[in-house]
């Protein structure tokens, strides 16, 4: 079995997000997309999409940690963690994440990007640092 943690960094708490196959991967921010980007075919006229932070709260004033309310739609999340880019990696949605109707794309990188959310029309309470990701796979 790998030790997909030799290739993480800023790990949150790793007993837990190492207790099933893979490593975990959790949310540090949402983020809206308010402005389109732009991509056109030789590169010259790429432009990023204007985004902007999804307000989060605190269920309760004495809680640590906050919580986002997510509508139905599209979203961005970053992770807390980093890769050291010497692998590239296969994340893959958690279960939990798509067991409420809410999931991202397989990918396969070598740096965490913001990763696009899709959330089902019913919504998504995500709270800080929840586990979302997980990391599948990896080549050197």
């Amino acid at each position: 079995m790998t030790d997909f943690g030799e290739y993480v960094t800023d790990i949150v708490h790793e007993p837990t997000q190492t207790d099933s196959p893979g490593f975990d991967l959790t949310v540090a921010a949402v983020y809206e997309v308010v402005e389109p980007g732009r991509i056109d075919f030789g590169g010259g006229e790429l432009d990023a999409a204007e985004v902007v932070p999804h307000a989060s709260e605190k269920r309760n004033p004495d809680d640590d940690y906050e919580w986002w309310t997510l509508r139905g739609g599209q979203y961005l999340v970053e992770y807390n963690e980093s890769l050291t880019g010497e692998a590239t990696v296969t994340l893959q949605p958690r279960t939990a994440l798509l067991e409420r109707g809410a999931t991202h794309p397989t990918l396969h990188v070598d740096a965490l990007p913001r990763v696009p959310v899709s959330v089902g029309s019913a919504g998504l309470k995500l709270k800080e640092n929840a586990r979302v990701s997980t990391i599948v796979g990896a080549e050197e």
